[in-house]
């Protein structure tokens, strides 16, 4: 990187570009290319003939594959940045950096529930929430579409933005582009249906592990924007049956002193989750309040950013 630019501000610059014009939607996203690869190497080596045991060690692997390639080319990019005159090097490195935040399509895939919802469009909201979470939809009253969204917005912020803001810090594009690839195979293979329990159990376990300290973060970070929530987080996170998504949904829900949680449907079958808060569940104004506290949030971690740019050693 440009040694006289602290990492993290350039980290705070790639935020703030993807911010404020987040990735084309005629492009295709380095994201999807990822996919691709994990699809292909899930055909391959996932099949229900062979044993748990194989398809476990197949899925480590498969883990190894996307962190050396992602990371490779992560490491790529940054010797070309390196070697390039300043602005061009600085340029290189904030667009490729904004491509693994997500943090203006996170805002406006929630605002899109947003907005119907407040107008009474329920059959829209519901179509709009589908599109971010995998719950079933087509029975969801105002509130449940509501606390999906918040969720979602809640957990994805860890995601999408914090945990890759993190390790673009520790590990320059190299970590980003490795952490986007392990997050990635999680959401494809990272399930417990019989068909990925055993080739998914590493890229879950990796995530698991990539996330810890960022999902701490955001759940602080949460509850900062909020000005309140620092009870329930810690009170109810541990509840959740992930050790991280806990701690982003617990803040959210005392953030907005709202019932995050419960009863969801998934494939027509009812999954019991615990409650987060004790209040009422959320209405269609919760998200506009929702997305106020992601946006101090945000804003939170860039001024963290640029003060640690003033401690970072040059």
């Amino acid at each position: 990187m440009p040694a006289s630019v602290p990492t993290p501000w350039i980290v705070a610059g790639a935020l703030l570009v993807e911010g404020a014009f987040g990735w084309p939607r005629r492009l295709s996203h380095p994201v999807v290319w990822i996919g691709g690869l994990i699809a292909t190497l899930e055909r391959r080596w996932n099949r229900a003939a062979w044993p748990a045991k194989s398809r476990r060690v197949l899925g480590v692997l498969t883990v190894l594959i996307l962190v050396v390639v992602a990371g490779g080319a992560g490491w790529g990019l940054e010797r070309l940045a390196a070697t390039a005159p300043f602005w061009p090097g600085l340029a290189l490195l904030l667009i490729c950096g904004a491509t693994g935040l997500a943090a203006r399509s996170l805002y406006d895939h929630v605002r899109a529930v947003a907005r119907p919802l407040a107008a009474g469009d329920l059959p829209a909201a519901r179509l709009a929430v589908s599109m971010i979470v995998g719950r079933d939809v087509e029975a969801m009253d105002e509130g449940e579409v509501a606390g999906a969204a918040l969720e979602s917005l809640a957990e994805s912020f860890c995601d999408g933005v914090v945990a890759p803001v993190f390790w673009f810090v520790v590990g320059g594009l190299p970590g980003l582009l490795a952490y986007k690839a392990v997050n990635t195979a999680d959401s494809m293979i990272g399930h417990m249906e019989p068909r990925w329990r055993a080739f998914g159990w590493a890229a879950a376990r990796t995530d698991d592990v990539m996330n810890w300290i960022p999902a701490r973060i955001a759940g602080a970070l949460i509850a900062l924007g909020g000005w309140q929530g620092w009870r329930v987080m810690w009170r109810d996170a541990r509840k959740h049956a992930s050790p991280n998504a806990g701690w982003t949904e617990a803040a959210m829900a005392g953030a907005l002193r709202v019932r995050l949680g419960g009863p969801v449907r998934y494939d027509g079958i009812i999954t019991d989750r615990p409650d987060f808060g004790d209040w009422a569940p959320p209405r269609a104004h919760d998200l506009n309040r929702g997305l106020r506290v992601y946006g101090l949030a945000c804003a939170a971690l860039i001024l963290l950013l640029i003060v640690g740019g003033l401690a970072w050693p040059h």
